[in-house]
């Protein structure tokens, strides 16, 4: 009798086994899992039995990955990413595909004596066992992911789809016809097949730590990139015969009129995916083959405002925090877009925020939501842009007034009157360095003498990839590169070393996460001196070093030395040299 037929002999009991109380209380340890989330798992599970941990990621309370390494971890197993496993399959193990689907199981290896079985749940004995009888060899348990173990049953013994491929081949064939009738469109994006699409997709980003997803439609393609630490990965993409069901469906989830296809438009989608509460904020355009959809991924469980976190160094948090404690004036962020600037006007606000100070924002959008402070959204369309708003705050009597951005003069202006009666304003600039702050101002139309009286301080930042730390590679720098960059400065340290990114398990790139590197300018005498004889920003920069200011492209280089970023990553972001 073929083994695989023998019925599975585990019936559903809501009893935990040790295993299962070990891995739970892992994924808590380790920040995985919230314990009410477990509690809520935990009560559902006693009327469905069945596996625990297999309900957490079945409910998106955890993710597979953090499922994998926390029973890893427990059983004393490795963890295979799907991408490692071999192009083929073993060639002398047959087992029924039913058989591996079912059980999310799949052979990857072989030897004389045994085989290599790549499983989603260790916990379960009876695909082990049955494998072993089938085989007639030992077995070896090698943990998986399971959309990743899906993947690889495809590959070997189906099509070569891949589960992005599987859905995309149930969807209906006029997936790409009748997109002016509003309603079919409706229909189209209801559809499950649609629906588990961009699941997946925002599914895919979040596992891969994407901070925006790209949906780009082309004549002949539907391409899907991911932002990874600042730079864009294209994905598997679903035909170009889905692109109007995708995009109506992301457009449905982000409540947005799926009939306008002519103008842009704005939205967000709050959703939890992976256990992690989500704030996505979708914009769409129209363009010559369809509209583009890029979709902002906040992670608010994530984000810790921490200075030391977002690259402040012990040498520099010092001086900024000084300037900041001011209690009048402007403090200002500058950078282009996606450099930070928000994250540390928040962490700036977290410091600032006490029982005995009142703070109010005005933004567009409101992106991260603190206790104690009041935010405004502005909404333009009902005439309430940052100018309107900040004539309505100055009358609730703030101490602290942040402004999402001062797009023009108006807002400069309300801004600076704020700050000239007595409270303290923050708010960001889109320049490139910190004296072009004030050239920015300037140019604006704001008077030079209000300048000189108002701004503290200008901090100018961008964020590089930090390197992960565990298998970075040391080398000894080329003579040539330390006396262009002078790197000697930054080190005591003969010869002077840097470091270079090495891919593992942990990241295919050798980077993970990214860092600030950052230049602050603090007003000074001379300083107000060039501002009123309307100096240029490289006057404005050589007065400011002159005065100890250390420029970002010296700050990437000592954070080179240090082995927190590379040369070249400096490079890339600042384009010196």
């Amino acid at each position: 009798m073929n083994p695989m037929d023998v019925a599975d002999p585990q019936a559903p009991v809501a009893t935990l086994d040790e295993n299962e109380v070990r891995i739970c209380a892992a994924l808590v340890e380790r920040g995985r899992l919230k314990e009410a989330d477990l509690g809520r798992a935990r009560r559902l599970h006693e009327e469905s039995g069945g596996s625990l941990v297999a309900l957490l990621t079945k409910l998106g309370l955890a993710s597979e990955r953090d499922v994998a390494e926390a029973i890893a971890a427990v059983m004393g197993l490795d963890v295979l990413a799907g991408k490692d496993a071999p192009e083929a399959p073993p060639e002398n193990i047959q087992l029924p595909v039913r058989f591996l689907k079912q059980y999310h199981v799949v052979p990857i290896a072989e030897t004389e004596a045994s085989v290599r079985l790549l499983v989603a749940d260790p916990q379960e004995d009876y695909p082990v066992q049955a494998t072993a009888l089938a085989t007639g060899r030992r077995v070896e348990v090698a943990v998986g992911l399971r959309s990743e173990i899906d993947d690889l049953i495809e590959r070997y013994y189906g099509q070569g789809r891949s589960a992005l491929g599987t859905i995309v081949e149930s969807l209906s064939e006029d997936g790409g016809r009748g997109e002016d009738d509003v309603e079919h469109l409706r229909d189209l994006a209801s559809e499950a097949p649609v629906i588990r699409l961009v699941n997946l997709v925002i599914q895919r980003a979040v596992e891969g730590r994407a901070s925006d997803i790209h949906i780009e439609p082309f004549e002949n393609r539907l391409k899907v990139r991911y932002r990874v630490d600042g730079v864009l990965h294209e994905v598997e993409s679903p035909p170009a015969s889905s692109t109007a069901a995708v995009i109506s469906r992301i457009k449905i989830m982000a409540k947005l009129n799926i009939a306008e296809r002519r103008l842009p438009q704005d939205g967000r989608i709050m959703l939890r995916v992976q256990g992690k509460e989500l704030d996505l904020r979708v914009s769409t355009v129209p363009t010559a083959h369809g509209e583009s959809v890029v979709m902002r991924i906040l992670d608010r469980e994530s984000v810790v405002f921490d200075f030391h976190r977002l690259g402040f160094t012990d040498e520099f948090l010092p001086r900024f925090l000084k300037v900041l404690e001011l209690p009048h004036g402007i403090m200002l962020v500058t950078g282009p877009t996606g450099s930070g600037k928000t994250t540390t006007l928040y962490t700036a606000l977290s410091q600032l925020n006490t029982p005995d100070v009142k703070i109010i924002t005005v933004e567009d959008p409101v992106e991260y939501q603190i206790e104690g402070i009041n935010q405004i959204q502005a909404k333009p369309q009902i005439g309430l842009d940052f100018a309107h708003a900040l004539r309505s705050i100055v009358r609730q009597d703030p101490d602290i007034i942040m402004i999402g951005e001062m797009r023009d003069l108006e807002t400069a202006k309300i801004a600076i009157q704020s700050a000239l009666t007595g409270h303290l304003v923050l708010s960001t600039l889109h320049t490139n360095s910190a004296a072009g702050g004030i050239t920015r101002l300037l140019d604006m139309g704001v008077e030079d003498y209000l300048l000189c009286s108002t701004i503290n301080g200008i901090l100018a930042q961008r964020l590089v990839r930090r390197m992960e730390p565990t298998h970075a590679e040391t080398y000894i720098a080329l003579p040539e590169v330390v006396a262009e960059y002078r790197l000697e400065r930054y080190t005591s340290e003969r010869p002077v070393k840097l470091f270079r990114p090495m891919p593992s398990a942990i990241t295919p790139t050798g980077y993970f996460g990214r860092t600030t590197i950052m230049e602050f300018l603090t007003m000074s005498e001379p300083l107000r001196r060039l501002i009123m004889q309307h100096a240029d920003e490289l006057k404005l920069q050589a007065q400011a070093q002159e005065e100890g200011m250390r420029i970002m492209f010296e700050d990437g280089l000592a954070k080179s030395v240090a082995g927190v970023t590379t040369v070249e990553e400096v490079l890339r972001v600042t384009q010196e040299g």
